[in-house]
């Protein structure tokens, strides 16, 4: 095994492409985890937790690779909107975000069990969502976009038709800040 494999710890076709876009060489090995919240933990605590519970099942597996979990949240009236589980709570998220600004919070964590590397950080971005009328939300809904995504939107999809402004990482909105990952994986000499 190339002592620099980088693992990339998720399903998300999102972190793979923006993965992909950084030149990064790695494979995919989805961990399967729980990622229910734990009562009294920050959104800051959940993400990152949930970064590093993510790469840690992978990590375990494959103690010399350089394994990266991730995690996206939107925040908004101090409660996490994670990805819808139906038609209709889609619309209640979309309801509930449209022309407010929310934060969306990505958590990252890179595990190496053979160096003992565990790194684990989090950025908030800030987005302005436009209003939305019930019928441009149920339009929206029914293009199938919302089902997978946190907040029920895709900045890099259809979603940014909503989006008036955002404060800080784009690609942390997508589902990866992939400037400060790269950043970190030179760091830790998992990427030249």
């Amino acid at each position: 095994m190339d002592h620099r494999q980088i693992i990339l710890a998720s399903s998300s076709p999102r972190r793979k492409e923006l993965l992909s876009q950084a030149g990064v060489d790695f494979k995919i090995i989805v961990s399967g985890c729980d990622e229910t919240s734990v009562p009294g933990e920050s959104v800051k605590e959940m993400v990152e937790r949930l970064a590093v519970v993510k790469a840690a099942v992978v990590a375990d597996q494959y103690p010399g690779a350089f394994v990266i979990g991730a995690d996206t949240t939107v925040w908004i009236d101090e409660q996490s909107l994670g990805k819808p589980s139906s038609v209709e709570e889609a619309h209640s998220m979309l309801g509930q975000i449209q022309g407010r600004t929310h934060e969306v919070w990505g958590g990252i964590a890179i595990l190496n069990r053979e160096k003992g590397i565990e790194r684990v950080w989090s950025h908030s971005t800030r987005v302005a969502m436009s209003p939305m009328s019930p019928a441009t939300i149920s339009r929206y809904v029914s293009s199938g976009e919302p089902m997978d995504k946190a907040g029920s939107y895709a900045i890099q999809g259809l979603g940014l038709q909503f989006v008036e402004s955002i404060e800080g990482s784009y690609s942390n909105v997508v589902g990866l800040n992939i400037t400060s990952l790269m950043r970190e994986l030179v760091a830790i000499g998992a990427h030249s």
